[in-house]
């Protein structure tokens, strides 16, 4: 049987009649020692998470850190286009102050973009640990608990590997604290999402063709984003590997219309799926556009012809679409991995049975 979209189980079962499928109540527990557990042992299908009074904060406070990681990609970006990575020489003092003493008169030049994102990195560092604390107060679930502790983690290691990049002045670390901090915008996205009334409340499964490929499809291409990401940082910090960035630059440009593409013809009227979709469309098509411009700005005669200030604007620009990307992804395969399903999972699960006429 060929499905072209989301179904419910009734109208999967009004398309065929004379082979229905009908849903089990509950779900079994996994077997134990003692045999299979008896039908009032069994838990329900996607069991809602309480909703605690605090939930509200923690969702919030998640969601303002991934807003200000945004901003503090950004800034970073304008550090590395400018060269201003070692405009302040030292760490974690700037010029002998502490970094949250320096003098306002002083932050002249590229001293003012390098110390400008040491200071926003301060503030996001504050902002995890304070969500991190709140998520351990308040959280019940388990795993999220462990990943804010993750996120915390994280952000310490970048801050270290940020202010050894200063003292070592060594490429590698720059190009590793590019990367971290892509996993690390993911991470506090993630955490909102997570923390969202979305994922807490009772949400049933969609059933539809091709879940299962579409759910690859989904981690295929935020893996692949992430890995052109990377070698986007290389390119920006050494100047080499334009030709793996350009590869999987195509590579993503390929997985991601065919996922709009799968997403928009079986799913289209779900908006947790399509929605994004369109988004990462059109964060696509912005992408090719702003790494073309870079591109003739940095390697061919044209870049005289953009300027000082569009030189620096479009690969920071490109930098944070590109991190706007990832997270576009990442949303899509978290989406999938709860949500898609397809019909035949359930009598492979036992979760339902075909019911044939006598």
């Amino acid at each position: 049987m060929k499905y072209e979209g989301a179904l419910t189980l009734r109208e999967m079962n009004s398309m065929h009649p004379q082979r229905s499928i009908w849903l089990h109540p509950a779900r079994p527990r996994s077997r134990g020692a003692d045999g299979p557990v008896s039908p009032d042992q069994r838990e329900p299908l996607n069991n809602p998470v309480r909703y605690s009074p605090g939930s509200n904060g923690v969702h919030r406070l998640a969601l303002v850190t991934a807003l200000a990681t945004f901003p503090l990609l950004f800034v970073g970006g304008l550090v590395t286009s400018k060269g201003a990575g070692l405009a302040v020489p030292d760490w974690p003092t700037s010029f002998g102050h502490n970094m949250f003493l320096f003098p306002w008169s002083k932050m002249v030049g590229d001293i003012f973009y390098e110390h400008s994102h040491r200071l926003l990195a301060s503030g996001v560092g504050l902002l995890t640990v304070v969500l991190v604390v709140m998520i351990w107060l308040v959280e019940e679930r388990r795993w999220v608990r462990w990943l804010g502790a993750m996120a915390l983690a994280l952000v310490i290691v970048q801050g270290v590997i940020g202010g050894l990049r200063v003292l070592l002045i060594e490429e590698v670390l720059a190009v590793v604290h590019a990367c971290l901090a892509q996993a690390f915008f993911a991470l506090t996205v993630s955490l909102a999402l997570f923390t969202s009334r979305e994922w807490r409340e009772k949400n049933q499964p969609i059933y539809g063709p091709d879940a299962s490929s579409i759910r690859r499809l989904c981690l295929l291409t935020f893996c692949m984003i992430y890995v052109q990401g990377a070698f986007g940082a290389i390119l920006r910090y050494t100047g080499t590997r334009l030709d793996a960035h350009v590869v999987f630059a195509g590579l993503v440009t390929v997985h991601a219309i065919l996922l709009a593409a799968r997403i928009h013809r079986h799913y289209s009227s779900e908006p947790m799926f399509s929605r994004p979709a369109t988004v990462l469309l059109g964060l696509l098509v912005l992408q090719l556009a702003l790494g073309l411009a870079s591109y003739l700005a940095k390697f061919t005669s044209l870049g005289m012809i953009f300027g000082g200030s569009l030189q620096v604007l479009l690969p920071t620009t490109h930098l944070v679409v590109g991190a706007l990307m990832l997270v576009t992804s990442l949303v899509l395969t978290l989406r999938s991995y709860r949500l898609l399903e397809s019909p035949e999972f359930l009598v492979r699960e036992g979760l339902a049975s075909e019911r044939f006429p006598a």
